[in-house]
């Protein structure tokens, strides 16, 4: 379905409000849509859904394709008798503002562990035929996925590629025993991906029934340690023992002087034309099957990327490689009957992603927290968008538009304050109406800036490690209906109301 003119507000369900120490898919998701619906916006943009590890970021996942266990309800869990009251009476006192991952991952897993105990000791043959239905469904992905976790917990969290030769290079024997050893632990993996998507899809279909659609986010690479780079090496750059021959990243930019290494193995595309790009076409047709848009990162990489050799200390020494290019895109819209994707097309750019971009006809993104630096002729100034653009006030990466403001030099102030007529005082809104009034087709904004928060809200410093980054939410208090009549008086002004 081709985007009208609309807008949409980026959250990540973690940040929602809610009792447990994360966001989760139960009330909080439900009272959140509604607050969007009732705020002209016709979309809620996501970060990637996928379970998480080490650093906490949704864009390092150890599965492209499974969800992220952290965000199943409880309370769900509760009304179904999966839980008990009792089961949380060990809930540590998690602050409402912020997650603390490491305490999700002592606490939270637990508790789903005693929900896992409780359905198999509940042997109810429905659930059970149910659970057997869905493994066997999802079994192209979802076998090597909850073997892969299971492992990763018999060796106490450490990477497969610190694993036994054996392992590591999936022998048929001895993965057949890991099936049999860990058979409790593999179905517990399954069991929660049973309750993941079901209330993810639930909160789609409440969503919908209101209006608003879904974006989702794709990172073009996989992670690492991840099931996806384990059970399909021959997709990847990495040697006969799993190590690395070269890994991914970007080099020096508006983020760091030294780039963005970033560690992920890159693609063997040689290979994935040979499949026709089977295995990219099944990833973009899962997550399709649960958002309605996805907005592809580093879109400039299925042009060329930046490679860098294997055991580097920053992204400084690389090269630039050709990507797939436009014959990727067309097996995949072959596959997928369609290109529901905005195209993430950010940094400093070869001329020739533009036309990878406008050959397939994918709308790109503008950020106006990038615009104030240069020129009029600054192609991130409304001025110069073309219609099929997505613009944003700032993304996950940026700081927020107060943060920025506050710490940019009075040069770029001054600049910002003269190209908007505005004081700057209320300088997350002067950039919200900027974005809205604009030509582009879809303007979205981080709830951070919708409420006007300052950098204590950033969601992600790039090229970080921090236990800020990821972990801000809101709290219930902070959507009050004042605001909500401010976005849709906005949607209203500018053209953008939903329906």
């Amino acid at each position: 379905m081709p985007i009208k003119r609309s807008s949409g507000i980026l959250l990540h369900p973690t940040s929602l409000p809610g009792p447990h120490g994360i966001g989760e898919l139960g009330q909080a998701a439900f009272a959140w849509i509604d607050w969007l619906a009732g705020s002209g916006c016709a979309y809620w943009q996501v970060l990637p859904l996928g379970p998480t590890g080490y650093g906490d970021s949704p864009y390092q996942c150890f599965s492209a394709f499974a969800g992220n266990p952290y965000l199943i309800s409880l309370e769900k869990l509760l009304e179904q008798g999966l839980l008990t009251p009792e089961d949380l009476n060990d809930e540590p006192a998690f602050d409402p503002n912020r997650v603390d991952f490491g305490m999700i991952y002592e606490w939270k897993l637990a508790v789903l562990g005693r929900a896992y105990n409780r359905f198999v000791k509940l042997d109810d043959p429905q659930s059970t035929k149910s659970l057997a239905v869905y493994e066997q469904k999802m079994k192209s992905w979802l076998a090597d996925f909850s073997l892969f976790m299971a492992l990763k917990e018999a060796h106490l969290g450490r990477p497969w590629y610190e694993w036994s030769a054996e392992l590591r290079r999936r022998d048929t024997k001895t993965l057949k025993n890991a099936r049999l050893i860990h058979a409790d632990a593999i179905r517990k993996h399954v069991f929660w991906q049973f309750l993941f998507w079901p209330q993810w899809n639930d909160v789609r279909e409440y969503a919908h029934r209101k209006g608003v659609q879904l974006i989702g986010d794709v990172p073009i690479f996989a992670a690492y340690d991840s099931a996806d780079v384990w059970a399909n090496p021959e997709l990847f750059y990495i040697d006969e023992q799993g190590a690395l021959t070269v890994q991914a990243g970007v080099p020096p930019d508006y983020f760091s002087d030294t780039g963005q290494l970033w560690g992920n193995p890159l693609y063997r595309w040689d290979v994935h034309r040979e499949r026709k790009y089977t295995w990219w076409i099944e990833r973009l047709r899962t997550v399709l099957g649960h958002v309605d848009i996805v907005r592809l990162d580093h879109f400039r990489g299925f042009h060329d990327y930046w490679e860098i050799p294997a055991g580097a200390p920053n992204a400084v020494q690389g090269r630039w490689v050709l990507g797939p290019g436009k014959e990727f895109f067309e097996q995949i819209q072959a596959g997928l009957g369609g290109l529901p994707i905005i195209a993430e097309d950010l940094g400093e750019l070869n001329p020739k992603v533009f036309e990878l971009r406008d050959q397939i006809g994918l709308p790109g993104m503008k950020v106006l927290v990038f615009a104030f630096g240069e020129g009029l002729d600054n192609p991130f100034l409304p001025h110069n968008y073309g219609e099929n653009t997505v613009v944003y006030t700032g993304t996950h990466d940026n700081d927020t538009t107060r943060g920025w403001y506050n710490r940019i030099s009075e040069r770029e102030r001054d600049f910002a304050r003269r190209y908007l007529a505005r004081d700057g005082t209320d300088i997350a809104w002067d950039l919200l109406r900027l974005a809205w009034s604009s030509v582009a087709i879809l303007a979205v904004a981080p709830l951070q800036d919708v409420l006007d928060l300052d950098n204590r809200a950033r969601m992600n410093a790039p090229g970080t490690l921090g236990a800020h980054n990821w972990s801000w939410r809101y709290t219930e208090n902070q959507l009050t209906d004042e605001l909500q009549q401010q976005v849709l008086a906005t949607n209203h002004f500018f053209g953008r109301l939903s329906g």
